[in-house]
């Protein structure tokens, strides 16, 4: 039998998912597998996996505006979010109200959104949100209030695991699929 990215993703979800117009990423310990590196001279480094910057394209390329949300004043987030061409929001002290105003700048509601967070600091959108949804390495704390947990965890394809389930729920694959066949 074919994959399905809905396939590990729970079936009361997938009208949720349809619906869904905005796709919040935070960044350390989602689209990272949460670590910082630094160098001697207190340069800071990390890994983006690639599999989940092509999973946000195609977000974008198919109707759901896809945005990082990070509250540490990142550069690499701003690099990766402008390599990818997506909005990119640092140094966010209040990750809701960023939300929030967000959904009033697309004429939406939190039920049309998607979060994917993985600690304390993402706990009020993941509260907020139409779709909350945590990495399989996230805080228990997080993990315990989310709608769905990827089996993939941050920084290890979770961004990709949801950018599919997006895409599979609001019948896109095949468009995605041709466009690389």
């Amino acid at each position: 039998m074919p994959y399905s990215p809905l396939d590990h993703f729970p079936a009361p979800l997938h009208a949720v998912a349809a619906r869904i117009r905005l796709a919040c990423f935070d960044v350390d310990g989602t689209l990272t597998d949460g670590r910082l590196y630094y160098d001697h001279a207190g340069n800071e480094s990390k890994a983006y996996y690639v599999q989940d910057g092509l999973g946000l394209k195609l977000l974008q390329q198919h109707g759901i505006h896809p945005v990082l949300i990070t509250a540490r004043n990142s550069l690499s987030a701003q690099k990766r979010g402008a390599d990818l061409g997506i909005d990119t929001q640092i140094a966010v002290g209040d990750k809701l109200a960023s939300v929030r105003a967000l959904c009033e700048q697309h004429g939406i509601g939190l039920d049309q959104v998607a979060f994917l967070g993985d600690d304390l600091p993402d706990l009020a959108p993941l509260g907020a949100v139409g779709l909350a949804v945590a990495p399989a390495d996230a805080h228990p704390w997080i993990a315990e209030r989310v709608h769905w947990q990827t089996r993939a965890a941050g920084g290890r394809g979770a961004a990709r695991e949801l950018c599919d389930a997006l895409l599979a729920a609001q019948g896109k694959v095949e468009a995605v699929l041709a466009r690389y066949a």
